[in-house]
């Protein structure tokens, strides 16, 4: 997996003093309210209520209304305040030590999204990536569902904490592009430095990991994350397959053991992902501090040499000895013609069930308590699965079987609560896919690139996109908008140009962005390649590929300014304002306001329409 890192620029916090007015990126729209007559005579006499301030007023048909009438206006369910974000994984930001972390640049570009008029940040998923099973640095392959990556603990601020000295910090590396073995090597040492003085250390930072290491919600994966670890150090092999049989089937005299001679490890390993959490925590509270909220992504699957499968392996489907029988992928599709195959273990849904789903549980609960909502990868194996013999070379050998559906869902909101969740219903969509989306109220996604090349039905399209859906420009695992224009073939090309009445496609990428926050849809994610104006050089993902196999991977993304970023934020606030739809953004404009009432459309402003700001 390439992995795109944000191009160095310097985005100034805006000084907590500063007097500059807060402006939300949708207000409650001032909407003028309809009324309608009832044909029942019964209706007639009944006296019409209007609640004022404090005060119920009565007042029967044909009388007088207040004089402050026309004030009582419908309001804005604040479920349904529309949003707008940007996808960036934080290894993309820029960093000291070649690779984003939750240092200062977080918090940076934290302000740029509050100053450029978003509210929503999407990240990728905060898991540690896989090293062993030649998918560097890909979250999408980790080696625990609930852990968090240390490669994202930002030494400086381990600094401020007093657990490291500024003399030990490496020197900075001026990184185009995240090599993760380069960056493993030079940070893991001083985060494991770092987790052994705090270790040794007293007061309140000691005293919040005791409490973090006593937490049930935190301990019940945390424990065997740890064992899995401290075996997997001592072991070193391609998977625990190979580890010896007493180990690998969890011997308890062989579990006991390992926590004799590995207790340093086991300990070290639980404060890092204690200052994992801490780190991330204050970037999740700065960003809500902000009106930021953060969108996680969830895979659906788990890697199988993951602690996940060690300890649950009946909760998979693996022979007696504990290799799998069956494992995931997709059919031929847009990204390959023979399919995907993603290898991973899939799941014994009905032993899972029997269990009342106690694994999702706990998953779902560790993903409310990182993230304000979060999507799941691949929702449409949920409702059917692709089921590849594990010894198959290609995906196409595979068949459909049944995923667990809404039996799932009731475990989960019965344990957890109601929860958002986005459902990421892209490639092969059934009825089933769409029955469950529904039954749980999740939005699904729409995907701009994948609107042209079909015809006027083609769900991607604006016209076509749901009022309750999350709109992309494109995703991760897609060209950036200017590499998909730059390989778009001409009759694609000429289809975009008429859809979106543009003479020419020199700026292709903010006029996708345009066209995005102009859907009817509440949700709009831009990936930040795209608001660069970058090429492919800048891709994040192929999919169904691995490290090394495409050159991408060592292409370097070119530096912006900081001032050519700062200027963007006028022109993502003004696609915001023209975008904004039925909800425009009246504080931007004052003298706009009072003309509002006079419009009876309350559609998206074209430019045509007399009241479109100026």
């Amino acid at each position: 997996m390439a992995s795109f890192v944000l191009p160095s620029f310097s985005l100034l916090r805006p000084s907590s003093s500063s007097s500059t007015p807060t402006l939300p990126l949708f207000p409650p729209p001032s909407l003028s309210t309809s009324f309608r007559t009832s044909a029942a005579a019964a209706a007639l006499t009944r006296p019409i209520s209007i609640a004022g301030v404090g005060v119920g007023v009565g007042v029967g048909v044909g009388e007088d209304l207040p004089e402050n009438y026309d004030d009582y206006l419908p309001k804005l369910d604040v479920a349904d305040r529309r949003r707008a974000g940007i996808l960036l994984h934080p290894t993309s930001l820029s960093g000291p030590h070649g690779i984003g972390d939750f240092g200062d640049g977080a918090f940076r570009f934290v302000d740029w999204l509050h100053s450029s008029g978003c509210s929503l940040w999407q990240v990728l998923p905060l898991v540690p990536p896989g090293r062993k099973a030649n998918e560097e640095g890909s979250p999408y392959s980790g080696q625990d569902a609930n852990c968090g990556n240390t490669l994202l603990i930002s030494l400086e601020e381990l600094v401020k904490d007093g657990l490291l000295t500024e003399d030990e910090l490496p020197k900075p590396i001026d990184a185009e592009r995240v090599n993760f073995a380069a960056v493993a090597e030079i940070k893991d040492l001083l985060v494991a430095k770092a987790a052994e003085r705090l270790i040794a250390s007293e007061g309140e930072l000691k005293h919040e990991l005791q409490h973090f290491r006593r937490d049930p919600s935190i301990s019940s994966w945390l424990e065997d994350a740890a064992y899995f670890a401290a075996i997997d150090d001592v072991c070193n092999t391609f998977s625990w397959y190979d580890w010896p049989e007493p180990l690998k089937d969890r011997h308890l005299s062989a579990l006991e053991k390992i926590y004799q001679t590995k207790k340093d490890f086991i300990d070290i390993f639980i404060a890092q992902q204690f200052l994992f959490q801490r780190q991330w925590k204050k970037v999740q509270n700065y960003a809500r501090h902000k009106g930021i909220e953060i969108m996680g992504d969830m895979p659906i699957y788990v890697g199988y040499h993951s602690a996940d499968v060690w300890a649950n392996r009946k909760l998979f489907l693996l022979n007696k000895k504990g290799f799998p029988l069956l494992v995931s992928g997709v059919p031929p599709d847009a990204f390959s013609e023979t399919g995907q195959l993603w290898n991973s273990p899939l799941y014994d849904w009905k032993a899972m069930e029997n269990d009342k789903f106690s694994w999702w549980v706990r998953r779902i609960r560790r993903a409310v308590d990182l993230y304000d909502d979060f999507r799941i990868d691949h929702f449409r194996g949920l409702a059917g699965f692709w089921a590849v013999p594990s010894e198959a070379k290609i995906a196409t050998v595979g068949q459909w079987k049944a995923g667990p559906g809404k039996s799932l869902f009731d475990a989960i909101f019965e344990a957890v609560g109601k929860i958002d969740i986005i459902a990421e219903d892209l490639g092969v969509i059934t009825e089933d896919v769409v029955q469950l989306r529904k039954s749980i109220g999740a939005p699904g996604m729409a995907v701009l690139q994948f609107g042209f090349g079909s015809d006027a039905d083609n769900p991607h399209l604006p016209h076509n996109h749901e009022k309750n859906q999350v709109v992309y420009t494109g995703t991760h695992d897609n060209d950036t908008v200017q590499g998909w224009w730059d390989n778009l073939q001409e009759e694609e090309k000429s289809h975009v140009l008429r859809y979106l009445s543009l003479s020419d496609g020199t700026d292709i990428s903010w006029d996708l962005i345009r066209c995005s926050v102009s859907s009817v849809a509440k949700t709009v994610i831009v990936p930040m390649q795209d608001v660069l104006r970058l090429g492919n050089s800048a891709r994040m993902n192929i999919p169904a590929t691995q490290s090394g196999e495409h050159d991408n991977v060592e292409h370097k993304v070119p530096l912006i300014s900081f001032r050519e970023c700062f200027l963007l934020i006028p022109r993502m606030l003004n696609s915001l304002e023209i975008g904004a739809g039925e909800y425009p953004r009246p504080l931007l404009l004052k003298a706009w306001r009072p003309r509002l009432r006079n419009c009876g459309i309350y559609c998206r402003c074209t430019v045509d329409c007399k009241y479109r700001p100026v």
